[in-house]
């Protein structure tokens, strides 16, 4: 054998090793590891529609079903729940009944009755002339199925409404079926004062705390035991939500549950911020970040954020902001405040947040806001008069550690997931 030969034999057997060697390294990183699965995030978890969907509809064979739904009202392939019963099988879609903000959540302002232009079917209004659905509008009528998507803060009305609903369904020997959606700020931290007693509203249906960790199916069990509603409730569950999964970890699109819950960082500050409001704040209304800015036109905006800095609240730091709402409370008049800036959700605690801000807009401006008209969101009474006081929010907090044990434990009879 020739030396040019030999030579071309040892590269020939070189370069069939290397490539040898890669192909083994490329096949063994695309397989999956063992106990992994190969689905992907966008996989993630399945609302109470879809499940209904996957069970062919056949609780709701035969029946004439009133839908309770907006906008929020969709499968995980982003169809509308409306659109979905409408074309099921064996199902008669007869009405549509629409909470707050209206069938799609752009309404600031009391809803009329309308009718939906793809279906041709009449939509009531819950927030217009009647909070409750009347007999009228249940006439005919066998099932209420409810799909809305929550905000899982105590003063959001569309608690409120599904329990009317609940109420209305059980004088008329109505069933009631709730599809279950996840709570956006997770199902495992509660915060806030537990509800007055005597404070019951439209923005406080059950004494429970601002955030309560449920979800709207949970709570729906909760009310119809605890109050004694007595309604024919049945929840379909999620898939693949567990307690610990904020909204942005379920693979689900975000879809504003209302106009100015606009993020998901809204949605975790609206709990402590808009009790500000009722004091006579903007809370951002008007503006490109509601919830994620506060303000009036009588604060100075580097005394306030100042204060707000030293008091060093947790997950959160405050920045000078000068706005203009074009809606809301100030609409057109120049106001300076705050914008709020999350650096650690897990260290936010929305309503220390918010307890932060009010003690020192009321240490500053005494005269211009108004601490005592927080109660009306705040809806406790005992946590006013420790403000009015000067306790520290951290030490108010601490306090109401007794009465969130005993929800706690209420609560706990009615959890559907881990």
């Amino acid at each position: 054998m020739s030396p040019r030969v030999f030579r071309f034999r040892s590269l020939m057997i070189h370069w069939l090793s290397f490539c040898a060697i890669l192909f083994t390294a490329l096949r063994g990183n695309t397989q999956t590891p063992q106990g992994k699965s190969s689905h992907t995030q966008s996989e993630g978890s399945k609302p109470g529609v879809d499940v209904l969907e996957q069970g062919n509809f056949a609780p709701l064979h035969g029946k004439r079903v009133g839908l309770i739904t907006n906008q929020t009202g969709v499968d995980s392939q982003g169809r509308r729940t409306v659109d979905v019963l409408a074309h099921a099988e064996g199902v008669k879609l007869v009405a549509l009944f629409s909470p707050e903000h209206g069938m799609a959540g752009r309404a600031d302002a009391p809803v009329t009755n309308a009718v939906d232009s793809a279906t041709g079917l009449p939509i009531y209004s819950l927030y217009g002339e009647t909070r409750r659905p009347t007999d009228a509008m249940l006439k005919g009528i066998d099932m209420l199925v409810f799909d809305v998507q929550d905000a899982g803060v105590r003063f959001y009305t569309y608690l409120t409404t599904m329990a009317y609903c609940m109420e209305e369904a059980a004088k008329h020997h109505i069933e009631f079926v709730v599809l279950d959606r996840p709570n956006p700020l997770g199902g495992e931290v509660i915060e806030g004062p537990m509800l007055d007693r005597v404070r019951p509203s439209f923005t406080g249906y059950f004494p429970m705390p601002v955030r309560y960790g449920m979800t709207i199916g949970e709570l729906a069990k909760m009310f119809n035991a605890e109050n004694k509603i007595g309604a024919d409730l049945h929840v379909f569950a999620m898939v693949d939500w567990k307690r610990g999964k904020t909204y942005d970890q379920t693979g689900l699109k975000w879809i504003p549950p209302s106009p100015n819950l606009r993020t998901l960082n809204a949605a975790f500050l609206y709990p402590g911020i808009e009790i500000l409001q009722s004091g006579g704040v903007s809370v951002g209304r008007g503006t490109d970040a509601p919830f994620e800015l506060f303000g009036a036109p009588w604060i100075q905006a580097p005394d306030l954020t100042a204060e707000l800095n030293r008091r060093a609240v947790p997950g959160v730091r405050f920045q000078t902001m000068l706005f203009t709402p074009d809606d809301g409370l100030y609409k057109g008049q120049y106001c300076q405040g705050a914008s709020i800036i999350i650096t650690n959700r897990a260290e936010l605690n929305s309503m220390r947040a918010g307890l932060e801000i009010a003690a020192a807009l009321h240490r500053l401006y005494p005269q211009q806001f108004h601490l005592e008209k927080i109660v009306e969101l705040l809806g406790s009474q005992a946590t006013l008069e420790r403000l009015e006081r000067g306790d520290e929010p951290a030490r108010i907090i601490a306090g109401w550690s007794e009465e969130l044990e005993k929800f706690r434990a209420t609560r706990a009879k009615y959890l559907l997931y881990y």
